[in-house]
């Protein structure tokens, strides 16, 4: 019988596998592959359970119901698909094999020489063993088979040598090998970025090491966090130097994902972040939870001023937040386009204390960037993505303070896309939008849904007018969307050119009632840079 492997090579196979780049247009595999394996290192493989992978691993709400979902069967598919797939070409030689048996979620560690002479295509769950026979109803779904259902051939006879007898085998080095990895939690999670975060890697990964898109929650322990546009973010990683703190239930203004600010690193700190060559868009994230009005330390605008340095250059000189963001505990988001690694592969962010009080950040996030511009900003006033016919996607609605939204089931004519229409935020509300400096398009669409003749508000021209502002500059003045659009339900597009963010890199939207209230449906901010 093999030995099982010891627990460096067990945490190197998992961080070899998840590094390889066969997760880099599917990041929910690697999270779903990173949180059985979590699991299982804890000893909490009882755990490991359909509803638990949806909700915890999968982003799935708590009323998940496997009967009417099978989106952890599926996911579970593709990642054994993409699993078979690494150990037949770059994991070939690795000197372990990751398995999750077909009906299981449990994943075995296996010395890779052992899972060959299982059986390439069939490891742990085929040939000798024999599963219940499923409905014809059944017969197009991943099989979910409990363990009583499993039973071996009787006319099949384990001999020492044979196949059977190696796999046998196996069946009884797993127990050892799982008491080995629970024994091994310790100096896994030991040698982490972070204590309770499930990312294998530390700030000396390799360049290359990191998936296309990196979304870090500062000094958070959660394993992931699903962020209302359905981003996923992980806990800290890649850090030097600073503590943490949290702000659990603090109220967070300006952003409907409060959980990106609750938690901070504070101090003289560091991020050294590998990265694949190329440019990137980087997004930094801050909300002052300690001073302010309300806050526990008081005080207000120069509170807390700081240096921010990325790969050693001066990006935010003299940086206040509460300035930036126009108050405390408010959202307040940097944007810095045409980013690349250093030399040594990685993104060096460093922040400095300028004052008696120290720097903090909540928030990294970093994607492939667009040379020479700011990703486009595209948001729709619904609580959920949108996909327009383009294969454009619009982000749910956030950057808004006050206001209200309302769904709209109303057919829109007019545009290609009725289905953008069908929530508007209303009232006297504003959006504040970070940008990069440079000069932008900004679209606005709207449709009238509620007043007109037939119409549930009735009246007709002159029922809704407003005005929208941008950065104190009016855009439209006594704007009548009813008017404008030539009768209800048809969708109409205001664009406006050369708009130039304020000294905070901020475009503001004011929607501001002339006559019942301002609304808007989409909006969308276009670089203009060549």
């Amino acid at each position: 019988m093999s030995a099982v492997p010891d627990r460096d090579q067990c945490k190197a196979e998992l961080a070899a596998v998840i590094a390889s780049g066969i997760f880099s247009k599917a990041p929910s595999l690697a999270l779903l592959l990173d949180y059985v394996c979590t699991k299982f290192f804890d000893g909490q493989a009882n755990q490991i359970k359909e509803y638990n992978i949806a909700v915890e691993a999968l982003g799935r709400p708590a009323s998940f119901d496997p009967r009417q979902d099978s989106i952890v069967r599926v996911e579970a598919f593709r990642l054994r698909k993409r699993l078979r797939q690494y150990y037949e070409n770059e994991g070939a030689d690795s000197p372990l094999r990751i398995v999750i048996p077909s009906g299981q979620y449990v994943p075995h560690f296996l010395e890779n020489g052992v899972a060959h002479d299982l059986g390439a295509d069939h490891i742990i769950d085929d040939e000798e063993v024999v599963v219940e026979t499923l409905p014809p109803a059944a017969a197009n779904r991943e099989l979910s088979v409990a363990p009583a259902t499993l039973s071996v051939a009787p006319s099949t006879v384990a001999q020492p040598g044979s196949r059977l007898w190696a796999r046998r085998t196996a069946f009884v080095a797993l127990p050892l090998l799982a008491a080995a990895l629970v024994a091994a939690i310790w100096y896994y999670r030991a040698h982490s970025p972070a204590k309770g975060v499930s990312a294998p890697r530390t700030a000396s990964a390799p360049a290359g090491a990191e998936l296309d898109e990196i979304r870090i929650l500062c000094g958070s322990s959660a394993a992931r966090y699903v962020d209302r546009t359905g981003n996923i973010w992980s806990g800290d990683r890649f850090f030097r130097g600073g503590s943490i703190f949290s702000a659990p239930n603090h109220a967070i203004f300006r952003t409907p994902d409060p959980e990106l600010f609750r938690s901070r690193r504070d101090g003289d700190f560091a991020y050294d972040i590998p990265l694949k060559p190329g440019l990137y868009e980087l997004h930094l994230y801050f909300a002052e939870t300690l001073f302010g009005e309300d806050n526990a330390a008081g005080g207000a605008e120069s509170s807390r001023v700081f240096r921010v340095l990325i790969n050693d250059k001066p990006a935010l000189l003299v940086f206040d937040v509460i300035a930036d963001a126009g108050g405390s505990s408010t959202a307040d988001e940097k944007i810095f386009k045409d980013i690349s690694p250093a030399k040594d592969g990685m993104l060096h962010l460093h922040f400095v204390p300028l004052l008696k009080e120290t720097p903090f950040l909540n928030a990294i996030e970093i994607v492939p960037g667009i040379p020479g511009r700011m990703h486009p900003v595209r948001i729709v006033a619904g609580n959920r993505n949108f996909t327009d016919r383009r294969g454009v996607v619009w982000g749910a609605d956030r950057f808004f303070s006050h206001g209200s939204t309302v769904a709209r089931r109303e057919p829109v004519s007019n545009t290609p896309d009725p289905e953008m229409f069908g929530a508007e935020r209303f009232g006297n509300f504003t959006y504040t939008i970070p940008v990069v400096d440079g000069r932008y398009t900004v679209n606005l669409r709207f449709a009238e849904t509620w007043f007109g003749p037939g119409k549930p508000g009735g009246g007709g021209f002159g029922s809704r007018v407003f005005d929208v502002y941008c950065n104190g500059s009016a855009l439209l003045r006594n704007f009548d969307i009813l008017r404008a659009a030539g009768g209800p339900q048809r969708a109409i597009e205001k664009s406006f050119h050369g708009i130039v963010p304020n000294a905070q890199g901020k475009i503001e939207l004011a929607f501001v009632p002339v006559a019942n209230y301002a609304c808007v449906n989409a909006i969308e901010v276009v670089d203009e840079s060549k």
